[in-house]
């Protein structure tokens, strides 16, 4: 199947044209690599976490969303991974999109300017329409939840 292309709009922050945009890596990824912007190197010791500005803004189409996700390789390798996961970008937010890493790993990670830190998802929204009722239709799950299927 073909992925669904959306006309999004982007703008680089100033003295951020050495960062390539973020891009789609392989043919059938779901999400594009976002960079860190950052000046100077930010070291993260264990338990730390820091605001990484990416040097991009953006402005999504009505009726999408970007979603800023944590990128597995950091998380499993270094203990790299991201606050507030997955981050909400409504489509119509304008700011920088910035990260928040935190380190989670024992060692101490330094976040290198042009670093892969996050992913970016881009995907339509659903608004929910409520319909106040006395009662719910009942299913075979129930109120079961945290765990009630068993440990594994």
């Amino acid at each position: 199947m073909i992925p669904v292309r959306v006309a999004c709009k982007i703008l680089r922050e100033p003295a951020t044209d050495d960062l390539p945009l973020p891009a789609y890596e392989t043919e059938h990824a779901a999400g594009m690599d976002l960079r860190a912007a950052v000046r100077e190197p930010v070291t993260l010791i264990s338990g730390e976490r820091a605001m990484i500005p990416t040097g991009i803004r953006i402005a999504l189409p009505p009726g999408y969303e970007a979603q800023v996700r944590p990128r597995s390789g950091l998380a499993w390798k270094y203990g790299i991974t991201i606050l507030n996961s997955p981050g909400t970008i409504d489509a119509d937010y304008r700011g920088e999109i910035r990260v928040i890493a935190i380190n989670l790993g024992q060692e101490p990670y330094t976040i290198q300017r042009g670093d892969r830190i996050a992913q970016l998802i881009v995907g339509p929204v659903a608004h929910a329409q409520w319909e106040l009722v006395e009662t719910l239709p009942s299913s075979a799950r129930g109120e079961g939840g945290f765990g009630h299927t068993g440990p594994q």
